[in-house]
């Protein structure tokens, strides 16, 4: 218990270092772009454009504002793969700095999913344009997206922190796992609606944390219901569970990273 209050007392004794970081990734990432943050809103609505088209018109799915309802999807399942893409990379990509200052390593990954968090906030924006232009009645309800956010981010969090402990001594791991992630977004109802799932394949989503993240997010957006007791336990267990697990295997894992960054 001692250990992990350690932990907090540096991450709030370094949290000005966590801001720092957050910052330079955004400089770094619109150093040089005419639009600027402005991207953050046009990424999402483009890609949704497409996948309207595509996916409305020539397989016919027949969903209420299906864009709300696409973007919706896309916008969180983007921030969790590029949040868990980053963090990965967080560590060995931080060796020159790791070798010579002592921070603590979860500085690095934390800050990844922090400026991808930053990002999706610009992104969630143009969820709520498309919704108000496609006639999707906002309740107050929307508030409980920001729970769904939350959630996700958690969950992010374990994943990264997961992700950066293994791919350390295993650089393989980033690319399967670009392959994985292909392999997740199709498994989970961004842009088709889960009943056309087959029973035997059912289990992909029952077990698809995504799944119910996103399901969360739209309850209170799209459809002004409050989310369930039981999707919120369901969203929250996986959340934390796999921040615990991250923090767990980081833990274990730090002080052998020195020996291979």
């Amino acid at each position: 218990m001692n250990e992990y209050g350690r932990y907090m007392r540096n991450f709030f004794k370094y949290r000005d270092l966590l801001k720092l970081l957050v910052l330079k990734d955004i400089k770094i990432k619109y150093k040089r772009s005419v639009l600027g943050v402005v991207w953050s809103l046009l990424n999402p609505l483009l890609t949704m454009t497409i996948l309207t088209l595509v996916f409305k018109e020539l397989f016919r799915f027949n969903i209420e504002n299906f864009a709300a309802y696409v973007i919706s999807g896309q916008v969180l399942f983007s921030f969790f793969s590029e949040a868990t893409s980053l963090a990965m990379s967080s560590i060995y990509s931080s060796g020159q700095i790791i070798k010579k200052v002592y921070i603590p390593k979860y500085i690095f990954p934390v800050s990844k999913v922090l400026y991808s968090l930053v990002n999706m906030c610009f992104s969630f924006i143009a969820v709520l344009i498309v919704c108000l232009t496609t006639g999707v009645a906002l309740k107050a309800t929307l508030l409980f997206s920001f729970i769904s956010i939350f959630y996700i981010f958690v969950f992010s969090v374990g994943v990264g922190l997961i992700l950066c402990s293994i791919v350390v001594f295993f650089r393989d791991i980033e690319h399967i796992y670009g392959v994985f992630l292909t392999a997740w977004m199709y498994a989970t109802p961004i842009i088709y609606p889960m009943e056309i799932m087959p029973d035997k394949y059912m289990f992909l989503l029952n077990g698809n944390p995504l799944y119910y993240f996103i399901t969360h997010f739209r309850e209170g957006l799209l459809y002004g219901s409050i989310p369930t007791w039981e999707l919120n336990v369901q969203c929250a267990s996986y959340a934390f569970v796999t921040l615990l697990a991250g923090v767990y295997l980081f833990k274990r894992r730090q002080d052998q990273f020195i020996l291979y960054i």
